[in-house]
């Protein structure tokens, strides 16, 4: 019986893996982390996941968001706009929790501390599970969860720099949803990821 039931909880594991293409899955094992499941994510911050953090969300932060993306439901566009708010909504949530509530803006090595600061692969990755967990609770009428994009061209002087990503049902197009570029509590940059790439 016991043997039975490893079986089935190994098979759904495996189950639920094969619905996170191999670039969301890389995402999260290249820094020894699970995805998101239904109710809970790990934070990263620190740069580069250094520091981490559980973040559970119970019935008020589901309803919260919930109410936030149904603002969205009209069009593709509005869900994007409702996606933005959803992720300021995070960032607000996990700001006095983990001590990002100071965070800046594009910070990297430069910045002086990473205890308080995303790095774009924090953003990417805790964009990308918000979005996943988010799309397990069915709160997505136009967009799935896309691969995460880089850019970075040392030669042309662009910066090397990474984005989580949606994709708009209908069309296909990429969007990047990029929250690297903003400061605390500031809605993250929405644009197609063909403009986006084109950024320094």
């Amino acid at each position: 019986m016991v043997a039975a039931l490893l079986v089935m909880a190994s098979a759904g594991a495996a189950a639920a893996e094969a619905e996170v293409s191999p670039a969301v899955a890389y995402l999260y094992s290249s820094v020894s982390i699970f995805p998101p499941s239904a109710n809970s994510m790990t934070v990263c911050y620190g740069f580069v996941c250094r520091r981490r953090h559980m973040l559970e969300f119970g019935p008020a932060d589901r309803r919260a968001l919930t109410q936030i993306m149904a603002a969205g439901r009209a069009n593709a566009a509005a869900e994007r706009a409702a996606v933005q708010k959803a992720v300021v909504w995070f960032d607000r949530r996990v700001g006095p929790l983990i001590g990002t509530a100071g965070r800046v803006a594009r910070a990297d090595f430069r910045s002086g501390s990473d205890k308080g600061n995303f790095d774009c692969w924090d953003t990417t990755r805790n964009t990308t599970s918000l979005l996943l967990l988010m799309q397990q609770w069915g709160l997505f009428k136009y967009h799935a969860v896309g691969d995460p994009h880089y850019r970075g061209n040392v030669l042309a002087l662009q910066t090397p720099h990474n984005t989580a990503v949606l994709v708009e049902r209908a069309t296909g197009v990429e969007w990047a949803v990029d929250l690297w570029t903003r400061s605390y509590a500031q809605a993250p940059e929405v644009m197609p990821v063909a403009d986006w790439g084109k950024r320094d």
